[in-house]
Order: structure tokens, then C-alpha cells, then sequence
């Protein structure tokens, strides 16, 4: 049966029918260096590993700015389309933010899909989603980023070409007209919802707090770790994967500190460089459980290839959500993997924390620091 949520996916902006065979464009603009641009292609590769697809090729270029048009040059544009057709690419996918226009162009010259990073994101969240709440806020910011992109629909480029019979609707609407609406009217109704979800979740965190217990969430890059060390700490049963974006949906659960301090501790959806707005727009109010905590466990992946871009990137979406003042603890896992990088890093970040959440490798210390400071501030 067709739902709301099945509609706003439509076509899902990869094809998980089958494996398809991806192209990776980087575009560094300014200042970014070789290893930058690479490692940012390097994640992409990940994100598009578990969105369920295979990169078989990828190009970066460098560029004052983008062009208008295809977003690369146009001699590198032309090598992309050849890379296509030797490498027998489904769809490209570009580590940059495509304009609608620059998508439509793209994929005329290519004759294939050219999708961005964000969608890439948004796809994987549409497989994640399992809760209300959580297919909610998906769809919200599918919706947001389809609504742009109508006229990239063959139907709708057919029905403006062609005119004639069956092609407009009522009031003379052409049926892109009649889409843009359908979806606008859409878009409120998610809104309104959310924002009784909203007021729902801000109702619970009043109770809490007049409960007396203290509010802490656990923020981090996504796989650095986040539902493991919550399960380490409560003995839950929170499902764990070794794939990005595993968690969409805050988990709740009390812990008792080692002097015998009631907190309720948050597991929270994990964070990427460049998060796309829309989805921070669209769970915000997922997100708000980390502004509105006391204090914050912000979970690093010791063994992770740039762990101090990691820590950027998350200060950088705290900030978005108003949560950069909220206190926090930084907590470097997974030791028992790369502990020579662990200890650099606990010499970078006075304060820090390092454990292992797989063997429980110094998580009794992690518990007593936290206890301290949480008697601090109080």
C-alpha cells in the first residue's frame, strides 16, 4: 500500500534493487589541499557503501569556484562522461552540493543519474528511520530537497515540452504546478506534526527535570560508538551496527554514577561533516535533546583516519543546535584498536577520557571523571 512516507521516497535516489555502480566526483574549492579533498572522497566512499551501492571511479578537480553549469569544468565534465562509459556507471555522485540547474545539466550530458552528497545522506537516513518520529523527520527532508528538483522528473520535463491534451489540470496547472503543491500542503502537515512531537518531547524533559535527575547525552561522529559505550555503561540492549547512521532515534536510559547519582544518559543520532541543513532543520526536535542536557559525552573515534576533523565537525553541529555551551566530557573509544593514537590525543585534550566500550577498558574511570564534574556544577 502506498503511505505518505513511501511517496516522499519515490524512486530512492539510489536504486537498492540492485547494486549500483557509482562515479565519485570531489570539486576542492579555495584553499582545500590534495589530502583534504581525498579524504572527504574517502567518506564519501563510505556513505555510499552503506547507502548499498559500489564505487567503481572517481575524479576531484580543483577550482576557484563551481562552474554554473555542470559544477566542474567543462573539459572535466567531458572526462567524467567518458569515465562513465568505460567504468559502466549507473550514477555519479558529487561530494559537493549540486543546484537543481547543475543536476539537470549533469545528467543531460552524462545520460546517467548525477546526485550529491546530501542526497546520499538523506537515502541512508530513508533506510534507517524506523520509529514515527523518525520517518517523520525523513520525510520532511526528502520533501524539502525533492521540491527544487521537480523539473529533473521525466514526466514533468515530458509534460512541459509537449503541452497539449492531459497535460495541464484544473485552472490551466500543468501537472509539475499540481506536484509543487501536493507536496508544499505535504510539507505543512509534517511541520505541524513535528511540532507537536516536539512539544510532546519538551513535556517529558519538564517531568525529568522536576524528577531531580540529571540530563546527559552522548554526541558524537556516527560509528564513533555512541549506543556501545550506552549499552557498556547500562547494560541495554540498544541495537549496535558497524555502519553509519545506525541511530536515528535518542535512547533513554539511568544510569547510577559510582556515588550513587541517579542520570538519565541519551544515545543521539551520530554526526557527519557537512550534515545537510534540511536534516538538521528537519530533527531539530531529535536534536534538541543534546541543546537541552546538562551535560554532554562527546564520543571520539580514537582509531578513526582524522579524529580531530571528527571533533570539528560535531562542535560545528552543536553550534547549529544551540548546544555549544552545553559542558562536556570528550571520551576517546575504541583504544583496545589504536592505542597509541589514544594517548596522543588524551595529550591534546586535557580532560579527555579514553576507553574501549567493546572490553570495558576504562570505563570505570570514564564514570568516576563524569561524577565529578556533574558534582561540580552542581
Amino acid at each position: 500500500m502506498s503511505t505518505p512516507y513511501s511517496e516522499a521516497l519515490g524512486s530512492s535516489l539510489i536504486d537498492r534493487t540492485i547494486r549500483e555502480r557509482i562515479v565519485l566526483v570531489g570539486v576542492g574549492l579555495g584553499a582545500t589541499t590534495d589530502d583534504e579533498l581525498e579524504a572527504s572522497l574517502d567518506e564519501l566512499a563510505l556513505l555510499v557503501d552503506t547507502a548499498g551501492a559500489d564505487v567503481v571511479g572517481r575524479l576531484s578537480q580543483h577550482r576557484d569556484a563551481p562552474d554554473s553549469t555542470w559544477f566542474v569544468g567543462k573539459g572535466k565534465a567531458q572526462e567524467l562522461h567518458e569515465l562513465c562509459l568505460a567504468v559502466d556507471a549507473d550514477t555519479v555522485v558529487f561530494d559537493n552540493d549540486l543546484s537543481p540547474g547543475q543536476q539537470f545539466h549533469l545528467e543531460k550530458l552524462l545520460g546517467r543519474t548525477a546526485i550529491d552528497r546530501t542526497a546520499v545522506i538523506l537515502d541512508i537516513f530513508a533506510q534507517n528511520a524506523h520509529t514515527p518520529e523518525g520517518r517523520t523527520q525523513v520525510e520532511l527532508a526528502l520533501l524539502r530537497y525533492r521540491l527544487p528538483r521537480l523539473r529533473r522528473g521525466a514526466s514533468a520535463r515530458l509534460d512541459q515540452q509537449r503541452g497539449g491534451v492531459g497535460t495541464r489540470f484544473g485552472g490551466g496547472e500543468t501537472r509539475i504546478e499540481v506536484d509543487r503543491r501536493r507536496i508544499m500542503r505535504r510539507i505543512a502537515r509534517l511541520e505541524r506534526d513535528l511540532d507537536t512531537l516536539a512539544e510532546t518531547r519538551d513535556l517529558q524533559r519538564r517531568q525529568r527535570a522536576r524528577s531531580g535527575l540529571t540530563d546527559v547525552s552522548i554526541v558524537g561522529y556516527t560509528n564513533a560508538g555512541k549506543s556501545s559505550l550506552l549499552n557498556t555503561l547500562t547494560e541495554s540492549g540498544v541495537l549496535t551496527e558497524d555502519r553509519l547512521f545506525a541511530t536515528l532515534d535518542p535512547t533513554t536510559r539511568r544510569l547510577d554514577l559510582p556515588g550513587g547519582e541517579p542520570v538519565l544518559l541519551t544515545d543521539t543520532v551520530g554526526f557527519v561533516r557537512r550534515l545537510p541543513h534540511g536534516l538538521v532543520e528537519a530533527f531539530k526536535s531529535t536534536l534538541e535533546v543534546a541543546a537541552r542536557a546538562d551535560h554532554l559525552v562527546h564520543v571520539v573515534d580514537a582509531s578513526a583516519p582524522d579524529p580531530e576533523g571528527q571533533i570539528a565537525a560535531v562542535h560545528t553541529v552543536l553550534s547549529e543546535i544551540g548546544a555549544a555551551s552545553v559542558p562536556q566530557l570528550v571520551v576517546f573509544n575504541k583504544i583496545d584498536v589504536a592505542p597509541d593514537e589514544a594517548e596522543r590525543l588524551l595529550m591534546s585534550h586535557p580532560g579527555s577520557v579514553a576507553i574501549s566500550a567493546v572490553s570495558g577498558e576504562g570505563v570505570d574511570e570514564l564514570l568516576v571523571t563524569l561524577a565529578d564534574l556533574l558534582r561540580r556544577e552542581t
